[in-house]
């Protein structure tokens, strides 16, 4: 069965949101106003901790990253976290999808 996480942030002006899909293949997208900029995919239900890099589209572009680790909690298994300017800001988890 597969199982469906999605975590969102709005900062700095910008729309961050990570999708992740998990069965026998697990794929992570990590999706910057609206537009895809990162995608990872893996047999299995994921490696963890894993990050995933883009830029906003700024001038300069600014770096970000994403990262994913498990929680060890079955009702909420993976945590996500925003790291913008040397900053972490935690991603809350959708619970629509």
């Amino acid at each position: 069965m597969r199982r469906r996480h999605s975590f969102h942030l709005d900062r700095s002006g910008h729309s961050v949101t990570v999708n992740v899909r998990s069965g026998w293949i697990t794929e992570t997208e990590l999706l910057v106003d609206g537009k895809e900029m990162a995608f990872h995919r893996v047999h299995g239900h994921g490696v963890y901790p894993l990050t995933l890099a883009a830029q906003l589209a700024e001038e300069p572009p600014r770096p970000i990253a994403v990262r994913l680790e498990r929680t060890g909690d079955p009702e909420r298994p993976l945590r996500c976290a925003l790291e913008l300017g040397g900053a972490v800001h935690p991603m809350a988890e959708r619970t629509e999808h």
